[in-house]
């Protein structure tokens, strides 16, 4: 056993498979551990938050300290973040519109772009072939730009409430600066919140972990199921080989697929847990293990060893796990891997349909496709609610394929080097 975990780990494609399968099983362990909370818990009230750092917006205005820093882009990134270079050429084009002649117009120069929109910007004017749309668009970005290029603070003020005036409590000034440190709300939003306003990284690992124990239980079920006939009908053959045979090709005619969604589809929405998906995943996938195992045991149910323990008397049950099943282990180590990665990918592949575990329960990988499928995040170009779902989909395939095909060249004579 000791040579054979030695030559398990000289493979360089298992290794490298294997590493990413364990730093994906470490962050789904230990990340709970240190950002505590549900998954599900709704933080944000709106939809597909980019990622980034949010800062309270109150608590800033309010921190006991603040600090006066002189930089000289200040007003420039204050206004491009304000006027972009889309808004400026839309200006440009409605001044066009309007009759100034476009020499005149200079839209690297903010001040004298604004001065010309200022004076001949009317927002009740409509051109021909102007949609109102594109008004609209016209009249968010005037208001947006307004006192853009003044040099003066904002003003705090809070209402009397005797009088109902507004009174100054004090002002913030451009040059005011806060450390975030400082500041009593913060929160890190690597990949933003998904379309519910939920945090998308802590619902991603959680739905790992999830998806992972999906894909774990249904490659075990398979996996005993087909080896369970495999050992059967390659060993007895006959009347029993026959009847295996039958349902096995019974299953394969029927795809996979197809029977997952039958199944999910009568079980029913409130009744589809995660363990329950992963059972039905389980009884639907076994037959290409089956198969193989079948033709395994046929080739070894004549050997020499196998055949001395039938004249010893040895009962079936004896034959097949002591004489057999040794020499086909590594084998059906290899199936489970895939099997595993099947399940996963099995599970995906309902939840995208609106089939898979019920979403008030626990995410998956599955779900969180789904949820960005519906509210159609790839159209509208939020990728954090889809994207790292794919990365990690992959990389769990990806490495139990590597670690198969590492255990494939360790354990077959035809691959060694």
């Amino acid at each position: 056993m000791k040579h054979i975990i030695q030559q398990v780990f000289h493979s360089g494609k298992f290794i490298v498979g294997f590493s990413i399968f364990m730093a994906l099983l470490l962050v789904v362990i230990v990340y709970p551990l240190i950002i505590r909370g549900d998954p599900l818990e709704i933080i944000g009230q709106g939809t597909f938050f980019p990622p980034g750092i949010y800062v309270s917006s109150y608590d800033s205005i309010n921190s006991p300290i603040t600090y006066i820093l002189n930089l000289d882009d200040a007003a420039t990134k204050r206004i491009a973040n304000k006027l972009s270079n889309d808004d400026r050429l839309a200006i440009k084009e409605w001044l066009v519109a309007d009759g100034i002649p476009d020499t005149q117009i200079d839209t690297s120069d903010i001040t004298s772009l604004l001065d010309l929109w200022e004076k001949n910007y009317d927002p009740n004017k409509n051109f021909p072939g102007m949609t109102y749309a594109r008004q609209r668009y016209y009249q968010r970005v005037n208001t947006s730009i307004q006192g853009i290029l003044s040099s003066s603070g904002a003003i705090i003020a809070v209402q009397d409430l005797q009088t109902g005036t507004l009174q100054q409590t004090g002002i913030v000034n451009q040059s005011d600066y806060v450390n975030i440190s400082n500041v009593a709300n913060v929160r890190v939003l690597p990949l933003g919140t998904d379309n519910f306003g939920r945090d998308v990284l802590k619902e991603l690992v959680k739905a790992t972990g999830v998806s992972l124990v999906i894909g774990l239980v249904a490659g075990s079920i398979a996996t005993l199921i087909g080896l369970t006939l495999g050992l059967l009908g390659g060993y007895i053959g006959g009347f029993v080989d026959d009847i295996i045979m039958f349902i096995t090709n019974l299953f394969t005619v029927i795809p996979g697929i197809v029977l997952l969604i039958l199944i999910s589809f009568s079980i029913g929405q409130e009744k589809r847990g995660a363990v329950l998906i992963a059972v039905v995943i389980g009884f639907t996938a076994w037959v290409w293990t089956a198969r193989a195992v079948r033709s395994q045991v046929i080739s070894l149910r004549n050997r020499d060893h196998v055949n001395l323990s039938k004249l010893s008397g040895h009962s079936i049950v004896h034959i097949i796990v002591a004489d057999i099943l040794p020499y086909i282990a590594s084998y059906v180590v290899m199936a489970f891997i895939l099997q595993i990665a099947s399940g996963i990918l099995a599970e995906a592949s309902l939840s995208i349909l609106g089939l898979g575990p019920r979403t008030s329960d626990v995410p998956t990988l599955g779900l969180m496709m789904n949820w960005a499928m519906i509210y159609e995040a790839e159209i509208l170009g939020k990728w954090w609610a889809y994207f790292p779902v794919v990365v990690v989909i992959a990389l769990i395939t990806f490495s139990m394929n590597l670690m198969n095909t590492g255990l494939d060249q360790v354990f077959n004579p035809a691959l060694r080097d």
